[in-house]
């Protein structure tokens, strides 16, 4: 049986090392919209969890949405809103929902670096355990 070549576990840790850091720096450049209510409130989110925009449908909050023209027969404006519990609601939920998606294209990422390094599934550090 012959020598473990040192050198070259040495040049694949490092190489492996560089692959994480590019790994993470993308998932840091990632953004996802995570949304609820069938997309009445949206949040746009980056890989590190920061909200960087909350968008809430304007008649959700009984405004008029100033990209629309106002229909014929005008309407009550307010006939769309919600109570706030409600919209706190929904917003908790459209941060999970962002929450989620960045999470899961981390772990994707990750266990794709890792799979080259044919590691028993429980030592894998991202997806490798059921969840």
């Amino acid at each position: 049986m012959s020598e473990p070549d040192f050198q070259k576990i040495m040049q694949q840790a490092q190489k492996m090392q560089s692959n994480i850091q590019k790994a993470q720096e993308e998932i840091i450049a990632l953004t996802v919209v995570g949304q609820a209510g069938g997309g009445l409130v949206k949040i746009k989110m980056n890989g590190r969890h920061d909200v960087l925009r909350v968008f809430v449908a304007h008649h959700l909050i009984g405004l008029k949405d100033p990209n629309k023209e106002e229909e014929e027969g005008g309407g009550d404006e307010g006939s769309g809103t919600v109570d706030k519990s409600m919209l706190e609601d929904l917003i908790a939920a459209a941060v999970n929902d962002a929450v989620r998606k960045v999470e899961t294209a981390s772990r994707e990422k990750m266990t794709g670096l890792m799979s080259g390094l044919n590691l028993p599934p429980e030592m894998m550090p991202f997806g490798g355990e059921n969840r």
